[in-house]
């Protein structure tokens, strides 16, 4: 019932992950990211104890082959599970259980990894993953390219309707976590509006949180 990805930039380190579903939510249960650490998405019957585990092991030195092979060794129902992983040096690895649902595949690359579940077709995570090496710019902006490029393959079997997109960089709480938890349009182009307003002002966040002294002006009635 859901496609993702899990990556990182090479040029600043930042890690995102970026996912979309037929189900209600699926960002809240299976988007997980750490700063300096790494990114994973943990889906298909999913076990959202997974995704910290994998993050926890890649913390205390894993790589992420190590740690989704760590996990499958410890995880319940494992064969039921999907896991994606990229590590601090742009390893990746996954695992999909031999029960994931209709067709399921995955891709991967340097820095980037997909999966999925219920596909229309067995091509949309390596579109994903061509679709992320091609573009350019912002990392959350080759995430958002990369899901539209799974979208246009074929995506699910059925429509989407929920997406999320997780950004750490350097600080210990996600500098973007946009999330879109039902709509009978397109999840991933509300997630891509939502980047839109959001990315001119996420080094503002990130400033008010460290020194809001330093911070610009927040824009709304009464602030001067």
């Amino acid at each position: 019932m859901t496609f993702s990805l899990v990556a990182r930039c090479a040029e600043t380190g930042m890690f995102g992950v970026a996912i979309s579903s037929s189900s209600p939510a699926v960002a809240a249960r299976c988007a997980y990211a750490r700063a300096g650490v790494g990114a994973v998405a943990s889906q298909n019957v999913t076990d959202p104890r997974l995704g910290p585990l994998a993050l926890d092991l890649m913390q205390d030195g894993l790589s992420a082959a190590e740690a989704v092979a760590e996990v499958q060794k410890r995880g319940s129902f494992i064969e039921y599970r999907q896991v994606l992983a990229v590590d601090a040096q742009g390893g990746t690895a996954i695992h999909s259980g031999p029960n994931s649902l209709g067709i399921w595949t995955q891709a991967q690359g340097d820095n980037v990894a997909s999966g999925g579940n219920l596909l229309a077709n067995d091509g949309v995570p390596q579109a994903i993953v061509d679709g992320f090496v091609t573009a350019r710019g912002h990392l959350g902006d080759r995430l958002i390219a990369a899901m539209r490029a799974g979208l246009a393959a074929g995506g699910e079997a059925g429509p989407v309707h929920s997406a999320g997109m997780m950004l750490v960089d350097r600080v210990a709480w996600p500098v973007a976590d946009l999330r879109c938890d039902w709509t009978e349009d397109c999840p991933i182009e509300a997630i891509a509006t939502a980047w839109d307003i959001y990315k001119p002002q996420l080094d503002a966040y990130i400033q008010r949180a460290l020194d809001p002294r330093e911070a610009p002006s927040y824009g709304v009635p009464g602030d001067e």
